[in-house]
């Protein structure tokens, strides 16, 4: 069995990471797996960059210039919608024609086309499509919030300067139904929740969908003793840490807004608020008390930081199932974070961490005031570890795809 993975990139981005943990763990069974990107980032061999540099940069600010006209020269939710209007040429490629089974990831910003796409399916290989957030079920948004217009044939889009019923969101929608009706998918929600969104849009129809959720090392991502991983950081032994982790920490939608909130709660709580990230600095900035900007570190270096942490928060408002929540619980630290998306699913109430109530900060304080100060933290720990081990574990997750694959 051959299968080619396809991605925007290898390694940037939780999406990304995901994929790219897939393909190693696969690659660990024996499985033939090559990756194809548009961003290489990583110096495996297993990875092919497809494309030039220059001729992906032009696609990618070309896509982006697109949404933009479109949307009066505004550059509200320049990145909450795609359009895939342009994107690589891949059916044609030795590493496809090879494959038994194409495995799509997240292809946005000008992988794929929905023009390629659909000569994808067309081709006759076993397609098999891990959905890391609702754009392959709806027109053009990454999330459609409360937004239920997907379900039909999308239009009237909130995210379009000019929605309309007609509107570029139910364009796409339609070309998406023309593509997808090529012949039949296999699309993977990475939590239930996202599987749940994926069966009520018609683009699923006559087509499979299952859960799987994505990938970890857990020997990568392991406990350690905490007082040590303080020490070898330089962090203070006698202040409870909180962490926050994220690619771009200032991102509106990681909820900054209500950890700065929560924060300023606990302000008199001896509480460290460790940040790490790039623009770290600019939630340091506004966060009361004391603060530390890590800035961007690197994945080998991340499981200290976490077994450093005595909690890992994730106010994201917009989540299907994030890595770094994962990669916290792999490594036995608690975490709290918003009742939305795939959250709830990972974090159990009062067993392993602490779920908030969306979009309350004053609850988010009281989670991280719960898990630091008044839960038992040992028990914590240990049951977010075996609710990694028993669902996440790397040779867990690549049985299920073998099984689809095998389907």
């Amino acid at each position: 069995m051959n299968v080619l993975i396809i991605s925007t990139s290898d390694v940037n981005g939780g999406a990304a990471i995901a994929a790219f943990r897939l393909m190693k763990a696969l690659h660990a069974r024996g499985v033939g797996v090559k990756m194809l990107v548009r961003d290489k980032r990583s110096d495996s061999e297993l990875v092919t960059r497809s494309g030039c540099k220059l001729m992906n940069d032009f696609r990618f600010y070309r896509e982006r210039g697109e949404i933009f006209l479109h949307n009066c020269l505004s550059r509200n939710y320049l990145f909450d919608i795609s359009i895939a209007s342009t994107g690589v040429s891949v059916v044609t490629l030795p590493q496809f024609t090879q494959a038994d089974i194409i495995h799509l990831h997240w292809i946005n910003q000008a992988m794929l086309s929905t023009c390629e796409i659909g000569k994808i399916i067309a081709s006759g290989k076993k397609v098999v499509w891990t959905m890391h957030d609702m754009w392959p079920v709806t027109g053009i948004c990454h999330h459609a919030g409360t937004c239920t217009r997907f379900h039909h044939s999308c239009g009237d889009c909130p995210y379009l300067k000019r929605p309309s019923k007609n509107d570029l969101s139910r364009k796409i929608y339609k070309e998406k139904r023309a593509a997808y009706s090529l012949d039949r998918i296999s699309f993977v929600a990475c939590s239930r929740w996202l599987e749940e969104q994926a069966k009520r849009s018609s683009l699923t129809t006559d087509h499979n969908l299952v859960s799987i959720p994505n990938p970890i090392d857990t020997d990568q991502y392991s406990p350690g003793d905490k007082m040590v991983a303080k020490r070898n950081l330089g962090l203070p032994t006698d202040k409870k840490i909180v962490l926050f982790a994220a690619v771009k920490a200032s991102d509106k939608r990681k909820g900054v807004d209500y950890l700065i909130e929560a924060a300023r709660l606990l302000k008199d709580k001896g509480v460290l608020f460790l940040i790490a990230g790039s623009n770290g600095g600019e939630i340091a900035e506004q966060l009361p008390g004391v603060c530390l900007d890590a800035g961007f570190i690197s994945p080998d270096r991340m499981p200290e930081y976490y077994n450093a942490a005595d909690v890992f928060v994730t106010p994201s408002l917009q989540e299907n199932l994030p890595n770094t929540l994962m990669e916290a619980m792999a490594c036995g630290t608690p975490c709290v974070g918003f009742n939305t998306g795939g959250i709830p699913e990972m974090i159990d109430h009062h067993r392993s961490g602490y779920v908030a109530k969306y979009k309350d900060a004053g609850d988010l304080a009281n989670g991280l005031h719960w898990t630091l100060f008044e839960a038992d933290q040992q028990l914590l720990s240990e049951n977010a570890r075996e609710k990694v081990l028993s669902e996440y574990a790397e040779e867990k997750v690549v049985n299920r795809y073998l099984r689809v694959y095998a389907e």
